[in-house]
């Protein structure tokens, strides 16, 4: 299955990397005297800085560390700094694979993290359906994704996940919206509807399309035009209840031809 790409990377980099300036630092990563004890259990200066640094991801950006990723000099100084150890300490942290996952499944356990599996993602699945309908944009839902998963404290799945179970959500809430609007119109509708596709102008083009070249008209014999096509409008007789309850920004994102449903 081909990846279906929402975010830009610009946009996927302002939600999933590790914030660098002092206020985001400040918000974010500012450990609490809890947090510190916790992270004292921690005998060895590199498990330490280590440690604090998974629950800091955890917290915000709300994923975990990747193998191998390399760690913003800000960030490791501002957790360093708060912990009085030195920042070539995290150098030496997870030598050893199984170190990173004791540590993690440690946090889980004081903190709640909860992995995207199982009944979470059915649960996340399901608030995307509710939510998707309303959603302005692709990138406004897979935002809002990733704040409810960390408000849930859910650890965000990669990208890629991320990205496509929205893209799923938008596709299905956009067949939802489509059967809703079909399931208003009378036979009698949808056969003048459907005679919009069979039907020419000229000759030259279907009446489907000749609706939908709208101009600013420039004279009069384009103002004669447009009103026209107000006037065939009017008599299709298409009123405006079929589209109770569509959200306005779906209506201009209807089909551009009549689905086969018709």
């Amino acid at each position: 299955m081909p990846r279906r790409n929402v975010l830009t990377h610009r946009q996927r980099t302002a939600l999933f990397d590790l914030p660098t300036g002092e206020p985001a630092l400040l918000q974010h990563y500012t450990l609490a005297d809890d947090d510190i004890e916790h992270i004292r259990t921690r005998r060895r200066p590199e498990n330490q800085i280590g440690f604090a640094l998974q629950l800091c991801v955890l917290r915000y950006p709300g994923r975990l560390l990747k193998p191998g990723e390399v760690i913003p000099e800000a960030v490791s100084r501002f957790i360093a700094a708060q912990l009085g150890l030195k920042v070539e300490n995290l150098l030496c942290y997870a030598a050893r694979k199984k170190t990173r996952r004791e540590h993690l499944g440690t946090l889980r356990k004081i903190y709640g993290y909860k992995m995207f599996t199982g009944k979470r993602v059915k649960q996340m699945k399901s608030w995307l359906d509710q939510q998707a309908e309303a959603a302005q944009s692709s990138e406004g839902l897979v935002k809002d994704f990733v704040g409810e998963c960390r408000r849930r404290q859910i650890i965000l799945p990669a990208i890629s996940t991320i990205e496509r179970l929205c893209a799923d959500a938008l596709v299905a809430a956009e067949r939802r919206i489509d059967a809703r609007i079909v399931a208003r119109l009378e036979s009698g509708m949808r056969n003048r509807l459907d005679n919009l596709l069979s039907e020419d102008v000229d000759g030259r083009l279907s009446r489907f399309i000749w609706l939908r070249q709208f101009e600013v008209g420039r004279n009069t014999a384009d103002l004669n035009r447009q009103l026209d096509r107000l006037e065939f409008l009017q008599v299709i007789e298409l009123g405006p209840a079929v589209l109770d309850g569509i959200p306005p920004h779906r209506v201009t994102r209807l089909p551009t031809s009549p689905p086969n449903t018709w």
